[in-house]
């Protein structure tokens, strides 16, 4: 499970296990949009508890890193009132939400390790394509989820160029759905059909979890070589 979409108890991309189910789950289409606002605010808090990490285990250049993030909160705190600063964080993390999860969601969701990891991301990301130069902007290159799963250190501006090497590789190699995308509306409406009937579906017994562990909880459930690591489970 990709952490972007490791979201439950609050929301469900897919159905869970009776144990791990929660109340909210079936309203989950109707009242998605406020878990959705707090992503912003969790990224900054997650960005805190790495920097102090990275302190604690001596990483190069770690401190200057911790110390320009306070003093960019010292700043933020000291010259922006509350009734700014507040809501920018939540509706930041509401249009990031809408933007990061429909090409996360709109394709398979695989439970058990897949070892073609290439395969795995052309079968598992639905990029959007954008209607205007100004969605182009907004959706800030996750438009091109695949470019991004595929070449994470790339620079995003590259990735129109990409696009059309990676529908030929796609091709050429008989890839299962080939390059997958769908308009900006299109899959934003997916994604929310997709909370939709998770929300109306019965809880499934045996269903994997991803609560609270993550990308590396679903790796160490047994069905990859990673089995046995470090999933976040086991350090809490």
């Amino acid at each position: 499970v990709d952490e972007d979409i490791a979201t439950d108890p609050f929301l469900f991309p897919y159905v869970p296990d009776p144990e791990n189910d929660s109340p909210l789950r079936k309203i989950q289409h109707l009242w998605f949009f406020v878990p959705f606002s707090f992503l912003f605010a969790l990224w900054r808090v997650d960005t805190l508890k790495v920097a102090v990490d990275s302190v604690e285990t001596k990483r190069p250049d770690a401190k200057n890193e911790l110390w320009y993030l306070l003093a960019h909160y010292a700043v933020l705190l000291t010259f922006f009132p509350m009734p700014v600063w507040l809501p920018a964080v939540f509706l930041s993390g509401l249009m990031s939400a809408l933007i990061v999860t429909p090409t996360h969601q709109s394709e398979e969701l695989f439970d058990e390790y897949q070892a073609d990891w290439v395969t795995a991301q052309f079968q598992s990301t639905r990029n959007a394509v954008t209607t205007n130069p100004f969605s182009e902007w907004l959706w800030g290159g996750m438009q091109y989820q695949l470019e991004h799963h595929l070449f994470p250190s790339m620079p995003r501006s590259k990735y129109p160029a990409l696009k059309p090497i990676l529908t030929k590789f796609a091709e050429d190699n008989k890839v299962p759905g080939g390059y997958r995308e769908s308009g900006e509306f299109e899959i934003l409406y997916m994604n929310w059909d997709l909370y939709r009937q998770v929300a109306q579906s019965d809880a499934i017994p045996g269903s994997p979890y991803s609560r609270g562990n993550g990308q590396l909880g679903a790796i160490d459930l047994g069905n990859s070589p990673g089995a046995g690591g470090v999933g976040l489970g086991k350090l809490m």
